[in-house]
């Protein structure tokens, strides 16, 4: 699936209030592709540095595959310059999504890339009929996507995570409303996906 920016542009009003993004025809949002691979590494290494392998969110998404039709890539001509990938997780006995990371590169941020590729996959996860997203971010940032802290207010991470930092989005009305304990991965491993 390709969609150039003015198209995921309209496509992701539905979710959220728009975000500027420049007109330049070369810009596009893509799913994910096998050999997207070494250029989302550097990407995610130049945007998070060495110690995203450290955090407690890698855990949940090591040794996975990410969640089907939910991984992005955001392209300039040749160039991956963005990504998004969501994760299968139970979030306390309710099935949810783990949204990270997400990531622009330097030279393309201030462009509203971040958030055309945070609506089109909060939408495609609607349509898909998934019920709950949950992240650990910035909140001020995530706010305007409708995330917040209360629908996490039961559930506790595998590793430290700073509390103010976590937190969900119902897809659908009281999703994580009895959600209690441990979130935990539930993607399918990628030596099993890999033979599917």
């Amino acid at each position: 699936m390709t969609l150039n920016l003015h198209v995921a542009r309209n496509v992701a009003r539905m979710t959220a209030p728009a975000t500027p993004v420049a007109p330049e025809d070369d810009l596009r949002l893509i799913e994910e592709r096998a050999w997207d691979f070494s250029a989302r590494e550097e990407l995610l290494d130049a945007a998070f540095g060495p110690s995203r392998f450290a955090k407690t969110c890698e855990r949940l998404r090591e040794g996975r595959k990410p969640a089907r039709r939910l991984a992005f890539s955001a392209m300039d001509g040749a160039d991956l310059v963005g990504t998004l990938r969501f994760w299968h997780v139970d979030a306390g006995g309710a099935p949810a999504l783990m949204l990270g990371p997400l990531a622009v590169a330097d030279s393309h941020r201030a462009l509203g890339l971040g958030g055309a590729l945070m609506r089109l996959g909060l939408h495609r996860a609607r349509l898909l009929g998934h019920r709950a997203v949950i992240l650990v971010g910035d909140e001020p940032y995530y706010r305007r996507f409708g995330f917040a802290h209360a629908p996490v207010g039961g559930l506790v991470m595998p590793g430290p995570v700073e509390r103010e930092r976590f937190l969900g989005l119902e897809l659908a009305p009281g999703a994580l409303s009895g959600a209690r304990g441990l979130v935990a991965a539930t993607g399918a491993p990628l030596a099993q996906a890999c033979a599917a």
